[in-house]
């Protein structure tokens, strides 16, 4: 596959490979966008963003709504394609494909409801002669670089806002997994987007990704990655509006007033979907020393019984990890953890990039399976007597993106909801919940603003005033 600069297929730079994380074999090659392709792409969109200014919400709405329709006609050969770049289960690249489409769905709406409101400038000393309203405007241009985990659906959070909010994008797809935003560059051409208004631009975050966010022209960059390529893209953009997603090591807490079962089943399915490789991924648990035993027997069995192979067969839980050297770090993680005193349960076996789920009791503070994000198919359980000390451990955290608390107690809700420090906390539900409508982003290190169409058209336009003297 080529790269898509403004409309058309392009790439003259090196290779790069695309393999399949669960055996290395070759899928594809892309080229890297030279410094020329990227001045053009960057030419391209500043045509894009005159252009999509111009376009009346009905008719960005009508491109959205056609290139949801396409996702869904095509689901089935975007899924197998995701699946063999990402390593995800073919199951979950369904689901993946499915978000997406309803993703743009949702942004069509928003192209529809942008709008402002009227100013009462009657209500300042010096406004009785004046009449007047602000409304958004698009910000431009939209750098948008995007991750290996959810290559499509994260693409759809951050290209179809930009699009009913009137920019124009330029995408750089993750180096490991570009082929399947490629293609969705190609649907929402066929859907009708102009094409100035698109580039998808392929290559190492080095050499395309800090062109992007350096250039003057983006007004915009929206990130999702780890906190330190974030604070590296934060430092270059300059006066650029930022939003960035930058993961977390997502905890929750377990009460002894849940169904136990209930929790422990739910944080399975969060802990080890995409093998693990998820921003809001269950990977620290805080349960009530009473029900400890129990939720720790009943999350090692279903960890265990996760069917762990081949991303394409239809009764595959666990996939690959994204590649080899991931897999290795994830098993020296586990074994440091237990050199430092904890105890591994069930799992944590590697097979080239596969890691079978793993389940441990007593990590310490200062293991990197606790303080840091793992991004693996492993779940930290540790048990407490008083809710202060588990909402204490779970704010003992650089970051902040979910979190989860089960529990049937009202006044443990009211203060989880007060007291923890997150963007999202989910109750009797794992942080790994996600409505694409809703607004989903962190705080500390895991980020800033926040994604969920209705709140990414709101970062990608600026608010403009007009004020009438009479």
């Amino acid at each position: 596959m080529k790269l898509l600069l403004a409309g058309r297929e392009a790439g003259d730079g090196p290779s790069i490979r695309v393999t399949n994380p669960a055996d290395g074999s070759l899928i594809d090659a892309v080229p890297e966008a030279t410094p020329g392709e990227i001045a053009e792409a960057l030419d391209a969109a500043a045509r894009g963003a005159r252009t999509m200014a111009a376009t009346t919400r009905f008719e960005r709405a009508r491109i959205l709504e056609r290139a949801a329709s396409l996702l869904t006609e095509r689901s089935e050969d975007f899924a197998r394609l995701l699946a063999s770049e990402v390593g995800k289960t073919i199951r979950e690249a369904r689901l993946e494909v499915s978000r997406a489409a309803s993703t743009f769905a949702l942004s069509a709406d928003e192209a529809r409801r942008l709008a402002g409101e009227v100013v009462p400038f009657d209500a300042a000393p010096t406004g009785r002669d004046r009449i007047g309203f602000w409304v958004r405007v698009p910000v431009g241009v939209v750098a948008a670089i995007t991750p290996f985990n959810f290559p499509l659906n994260l693409a759809a959070h951050k290209v179809a806002p930009a699009i009913a909010a009137g920019n124009a994008v330029v995408l750089k797809p993750a180096s490991a997994t570009p082929l399947t935003d490629l293609r969705l560059g190609s649907t929402l051409y066929e859907a009708g987007l102009p094409v100035d208004a698109l580039s998808v631009l392929t290559g190492s975050g080095a050499a395309v990704g800090d062109a992007l966010v350096s250039h003057p022209l983006p007004r915009m960059v929206t990130f999702t990655g780890s906190a330190e390529v974030g604070k590296a893209i934060a430092a270059r953009a300059g006066l650029k509006k930022l939003a960035m997603e930058l993961g977390s090591n997502s905890a929750v807490i377990v009460t002894d007033r849940c169904d136990v079962d209930d929790a422990a089943a739910r944080c399975v399915r969060g802990a080890y979907a995409v093998a693990g490789q998820v921003c809001i991924s269950v990977q620290r648990v805080l349960v009530h020393e009473s029900v400890m035993d129990r939720f720790v027997d009943a999350a090692a069995a279903g960890a265990a019984r996760l069917r762990v192979g081949d991303q394409m067969l239809e009764d595959t839980d666990v996939g690959p990890m994204i590649d080899e050297a991931q897999a290795r770090r994830a098993e020296e993680w586990i074994a440091e953890a237990v050199r430092l005193g904890a105890r591994l349960v069930c799992g944590g076996e590697r097979s080239g990039s596969f890691v079978t789920p793993a389940v441990l009791t007593g990590v310490p503070d200062g293991a990197r399976l606790w303080k840091d994000e793992a991004f693996a198919p492993v779940m930290a359980v540790r048990p407490y007597q008083a809710l202060d000390e588990a909402i204490a451990a779970v704010n003992d955290s650089r970051c902040g993106l979910q979190a989860g608390v089960f529990t049937d107690d009202l006044s443990v809700v009211l203060r989880a909801a007060a007291e923890i420090e997150c963007g999202g906390v989910m109750i009797n539900d794992v942080p790994s919940y996600r409505a694409d409508l809703m607004p989903y982003g962190g705080v500390k290190e895991s980020g800033l603003s926040r994604e969920g169409p209705r709140f990414a058209v709101e970062e990608m336009t600026e608010v403009r005033l007009v004020a009438f003297r009479r």
